[in-house]
């Protein structure tokens, strides 16, 4: 009888063996499929995004380059402009009133003198088209000039 009792004994070991194994199969089972089905969904949602990010980009290209030509048609038509004498003009006082302003903020001993040349300046210029400068008198009579030119009027420190 050792036989049978040794027999049952590996039965019920060989028993529990099999369920455990089919338990952790059923469990590897049950695992793969729930994998599968998330990479499933994963795989999806990855293609929404994708198909959303390239529309986003397509967009963003065509948009970029339909500025690009905005600007390209802008920068001709400002350099068109910028060819007429008053705008030669125009810009080249603008570029001359940015540095004045660039060399009052940043020289020490600048702004004062500078301050102080574009008064006087202001009052010889005022002086002559009064018509009260010995060369402006004797240039008026050559030139028959009305005597009572135009003054500029001082709206404070330029």
């Amino acid at each position: 009888m050792p036989s049978e009792t040794h027999f049952t004994t590996y039965l019920w070991v060989f028993g529990a063996g099999l369920l455990l194994g089919l338990i952790f199969a059923a469990m590897a089972w049950f695992r793969l499929l729930s994998a599968k089905s998330e990479a499933k969904k994963l795989r999806l949602m990855l293609g929404e995004r994708m198909e959303i990010e390239s529309t986003a980009t397509s967009k963003l290209r065509n948009e970029l380059e339909s500025l690009r030509k905005q600007n390209e048609n802008l920068r001709i038509k400002v350099a068109e402009l910028n060819q007429t004498p008053e705008r030669r003009l125009q810009r080249e006082l603008e570029i001359l009133a940015r540095a004045e302003k660039i060399m009052t903020s940043s020289s020490p001993g600048f702004p004062a003198v500078w301050e102080s040349a574009k008064n006087t300046a202001y009052d010889e210029l005022a002086v002559e088209e009064t018509g009260n400068t010995l060369p402006k008198r004797i240039f008026q009579k050559f030139t028959a000039l009305t005597p009572g030119a135009k003054v500029i009027e001082r709206s404070g420190p330029a």
